[in-house]
């Protein structure tokens, strides 16, 4: 083999390895799945994300995302990043992070979990989806880069043990605990006034509400001075005299408050700056095997040169 030979198909080599990792990485950057306050999602636009770090110790956040969009894209745009394996690459979501939880610490860290081979099924991010008016979840038939949700359906990624059929270690919390219950857009800004239509920050509390109000605040005290006497009131009712406060019991017949969901509490993540996302394991073994091309081809040049001086 002639030296300009040699030199052609390394060249070929190096071009063909640089399309490749070109055309990876294509794969491996998430598409534009523009995310929203959560208002924005409604009954039958959007996708809610939700994110249950309470094996942590954290909440489930839950943000809304535009679609069509593939649950991918949903956990690498508005602050959410995510990271591969090595094995695998960076379709199979080893770690999940949020820009506006632990600074964007992803979960698991290191130390937990090198990620570098497929974790086991006893300690994984599990994938769920609930549709438009479905109240249970479904385990996820498909990987995050092929799975495309509905408008009005909600994602869902837990940390623990599920087997493949997902008849184990299922979800805590319900669909409807994260789903938009709206039918229009809300949040946005007010026509009369737009200083009012600041987006919420993070860690709003996005649960739901007491059926009852919070009890009155104390009375303004009356002004300084001498009064007139009122004229005397008609006695109340024993129902009119209960006094509201939080330790005094609810009067007969009024109905309870409403007791908590089970389960984690559910936060809300506002769209933050979109963190760094995990570009794939595939860089360093493409690398690798253009050092190991380039070598082999060089002493196969090494060789065939000696030949020819012996």
């Amino acid at each position: 083999m002639s030296r300009n030979r040699v030199v052609r198909t390394l060249v070929r080599a190096a071009t063909a390895l640089g399309l490749t990792a070109a055309a990876l990485a294509g794969t491996a950057a998430p598409a534009g799945a523009a995310p929203q306050p959560m208002g924005q999602c409604t009954t039958s636009a959007g996708v809610v994300l939700a994110v249950d770090f309470s094996h942590w110790g954290g909440p489930v956040y839950r943000s809304c995302g535009t679609t069509p969009t593939t649950g991918y894209e949903l956990l690498n745009q508005g602050g959410w990043a995510t990271t591969g394996t090595g094995h695998d690459g960076p379709a199979f979501i080893c770690r999940i992070g949020y820009s506006g939880h632990q600074g964007g610490r992803q979960y698991p860290t290191p130390q937990q979990d090198d990620c570098v081979l497929t974790p086991p099924a006893s300690a994984y991010w599990s994938y769920w989806h609930a549709d438009p008016g479905q109240h249970t979840w479904q385990y996820s038939q498909l990987g995050a880069m092929l799975y495309k949700p509905k408008p009005g359906s909600v994602d869902l990624w837990i940390f623990g043990g599920t087997d493949v059929e997902g008849t184990e270690g299922r979800p805590t919390v319900t669909p409807d605990q994260l789903r938009a219950h709206n039918t229009l857009p809300t949040g946005g800004p007010a026509p009369e006034d737009t200083r009012t239509a600041a987006p919420l920050p993070p860690g709003i509390n996005t649960g739901p509400r007491p059926q009852n109000p919070p009890p009155a605040g104390p009375a303004t005290p009356p002004p300084s001075g001498p009064t007139a006497p009122a004229d005397p009131a008609p006695s109340a009712s024993p129902a009119e005299s209960v006094t509201a406060s939080p330790s005094a019991p609810p009067p007969a017949g009024a109905p309870a408050a409403a007791a908590p969901p089970p389960g984690p509490r559910v936060l809300e993540a506002a769209p933050a700056a979109d963190a760094e996302h995990d570009a794939g394991s595939y860089l360093p073994a493409v690398a690798t095997g253009a050092l190991v091309l380039l070598i082999g081809a060089a002493a196969v040049f090494a060789a065939r040169r000696r030949r020819r001086t012996e």
